[in-house]
């Protein structure tokens, strides 16, 4: 008779060196991950510290990033490596004071400004002097919950964090990688984000500020679920079955930054509460009203009413043109907290300024938390 292995004998063998190839792949993928966030990192890093170095020497930031350009005191020549792509832009097309920075490899990316850099996947957003806010990072996309951590990410793939209450959502929002200072979104920040992107006529179907409406997001009930983002900017209809119309996803910032479902898809938690000073109608309880139909306007600070963002014509605005509408009682002395943006089955109810103030701290409904960081500045 000649030796030879039993049939279980090669099948414990096989399993062996399958489990020893899963766990050497997730490894290597691991490592991989780490080492692309810290190649992007470091080109962040550097350029920030070379555009630093260019503003010392010539009183305002590069016009251009321009290695073949021979005027050296209008332009710089930013390279980064070739695993990352790597865009500059000026703020501004006359004195050049600041800047929009952004290198990124596939779905990670990282962004910078004249005084603010962001965590992986965060955005600039420049200050308000309206809502007292000076440039900040917020999350680029809703945040996400990875398997049971308490650790919100800002990634595109992935639903949102939902079935959370405000008291932890300001808990957790601490615990984000690479952030010192995260916090919950404020109020002021909120309204800084809404006050831009109202602002800018990209947002609005029609082009100009104002006219037709602007894109309130995931809220036609088509899916009739929540939906993941896309790393793909130009990709605002992602997920949806109607994708046209008032349901796209993306918002843009005047400083070039795309910001995902500010309205739509899922409610957002933002650091407000109020007892008492709800705007409303006085005497009528909570009904969800157009911001045009407030007859008291309470004393929420800040302002969360259209009026207050200075723009013109928004004292008119109501939900035909995007903006959402208001959940109050001018009435309620409970403790509530302020959710905003809307759900994806609550139509012209969502928008950029949707404002509900009946929650409790407490609710398990569809929350997440929506993560800002303080100043970051290089």
């Amino acid at each position: 008779m000649k030796k030879a292995f039993t049939i279980v004998e090669l099948l414990v063998v096989i399993v062996v060196i399958g489990i020893l190839a899963a766990i050497t792949i997730v490894s290597f993928t691991g490592i991989s991950q780490k080492a692309t966030v810290a190649s992007l990192q470091s080109d962040l890093s550097n350029t920030v510290k070379q555009l630093s170095l260019f503003y010392v020497q010539n009183s305002a930031y590069s016009q251009t990033n321009d290695c073949n350009q021979a005027v050296s005191n209008i332009n710089i020549c930013i390279k980064s490596n070739s695993n990352s792509n790597l865009v500059y832009a000026p703020s501004s097309t006359t004195n050049y004071q600041n800047y929009r920075l952004t290198t990124s490899n596939n779905a990670n990316s990282y962004s910078a400004s004249a005084n603010t850099t962001c965590p992986l996947n965060f955005v600039v957003v420049p200050g308000s002097t309206t809502y007292s806010t000076n440039d900040f990072c917020v999350m680029k996309y809703e945040a996400k919950q990875v398997g049971t951590s308490n650790v919100p990410i800002s990634q595109a793939s992935g639903t949102p964090w939902v079935s959370i209450s405000q008291t932890n959502a300001i808990a957790y929002s601490s615990n984000v990688a690479n952030c010192s200072g995260c916090h919950l979104i404020t109020e002021a920040e909120w309204m800084t984000i809404a006050q831009n992107v109202l602002n800018n006529p990209t947002n609005w179907n029609s082009g100009t500020v104002g006219s037709g409406y602007i894109y309130s997001g995931h809220s036609d009930n088509a899916p009739a679920n929540m939906i993941e983002a896309s790393s793909v900017d130009s990709d605002g209809y992602y997920g949806e079955i109607n994708t046209g119309g008032n349901q796209r996803r993306t918002l843009n910032l005047s400083n070039g930054e795309v910001i995902w479902d500010l309205a739509g898809n899922v409610w957002e938690w933002t650091s407000g509460t109020s007892t008492t000073g709800q705007p409303g109608v006085t005497g009528n309880g909570y009904a969800y009203r157009q911001w045009t139909a407030i007859t008291n306007p309470g004393t929420i600070s800040p302002n969360p009413n259209p009026t207050s963002t200075g723009i013109a014509g928004a004292n008119i605005w109501t939900s035909s043109n995007g903006i959402g509408q208001v959940y109050s009682s001018a009435d309620d002395t409970s403790l509530r907290g302020f959710t905003r943006g809307g759900k994806w089955d609550y139509t012209s109810i969502d928008g950029i300024l949707n404002l509900n103030l009946n929650f409790a701290l407490a609710p398990q409904l569809c929350m997440l938390v929506f993560v800002s960081p303080d100043n970051l500045s290089h």
